[in-house]
């Protein structure tokens, strides 16, 4: 992966040191693959990909997935709050030496964040609403060895420490400017949505070998489109759904997984329980097929709303 890629410092006299290898970039990187984690995109919210190319070595897995939703909370009074949990696992192998020997040392990167955010929506027409948001974010990446620790031993100097038992935290402030589009007719409805998010990634409070900056930026159009299927369920209407995702990725996200952009289209039903004293009024399921350059895959989403 990208967020590895890394320039080379001389090889260390004493102790374990990781060749091809700066701290600097590792930590970036590392909070370069949380952005896709704390801003909401369809697209991303769930991610595993296997066999990723860079400047480490053998395997460099990633998975992440991710949970949000938002809502105003009414026309009358138009605030509107958003909020998602995700959590991600990143599997980089570095080549550490220490004097003329070398030997890769698999590690295990897991991370999760929680972002949070409050806008107004500006009515512009009867359908059309334009939405500023704030947003804020809190994470956390511990990583673990899993290489014989004989190997490591007691001299591990900066480069191994934040990879054995390391922490980095992070915190993220930013925010979004979005268009919303809500056509609704007896017969169908129609959504869209067009956001362009800006989010600033800084660790603080981290182990001493890493200290990271990262720009989360990305552009993403959703669009769905429902309609009765015909069949009755729990006396409502049983809907089919078809939606069109698209983002594009900015800043440090940019090809950093290996793509610069994801689309999703996706088709599933809707089930309408609103006519029974419930709290869950809808239920989504939705399959998508998500394709990039570089990348495809499908993915499987449940949906409720309140």
């Amino acid at each position: 992966m990208v967020a590895c890629g890394l320039s080379a410092p001389g090889l260390a006299q004493e102790g374990v040191r990781l060749t091809k290898d700066d701290l600097q970039k590792r930590a970036n990187g590392v909070l370069a693959l949380m952005s896709f984690s704390i801003v909401p995109d369809i697209t991303t919210s769930s991610l595993n990909i296997g066999s990723g190319g860079g400047s480490t070595s053998g395997s460099s897995d990633f998975f992440m997935t991710q949970l949000g939703g938002g809502d105003t909370i009414s026309d009358s009074v138009p605030i509107y709050l958003e909020g998602v949990i995700a959590a991600s696992r990143y599997d980089p192998t570095f080549v550490a030496t220490q004097g003329l020997e070398s030997r890769r040392i698999p590690t295990k990167w897991n991370s999760i964040s929680a972002t949070g955010g409050i806008g107004w929506d500006f009515k512009l027409t009867d359908e059309l609403k334009l939405r500023p948001i704030f947003n804020f974010a809190l994470g956390n990446v511990t990583s673990d060895l899993r290489a014989a620790s004989w190997y490591v031993g007691q001299q591990t100097g900066r480069d191994i420490d934040f990879l054995d038992r390391g922490s980095l935290n992070a915190y993220g402030l930013g925010g979004s400017v979005m268009l919303d589009y809500e056509h609704y007719r007896p017969g169908y409805e129609v959504d869209v949505e067009l956001r362009y998010s800006d989010m600033r990634l800084q660790s603080f409070d981290s182990s001493a070998a890493v200290r990271g900056q990262a720009t989360a930026q990305s552009v993403n159009l959703w669009t769905r489109y429902r309609a009765p299927t015909g069949a009755i369920l729990l006396e409502r209407p049983l809907r089919y759904v078809l939606e069109l995702t698209h983002s594009e990725f900015l800043g440090d996200q940019r090809g950093i997984l290996g793509f610069d952009r994801l689309t999703s289209v996706g088709v599933g039903l809707e089930l309408d329980s609103s006519a029974h004293d419930i709290f869950i009024t809808r239920t989504r399921l939705v399959g998508r097929y998500v394709f990039g350059n570089n990348v495809s895959g499908f993915s499987v989403g449940l949906a409720v709303s309140f």
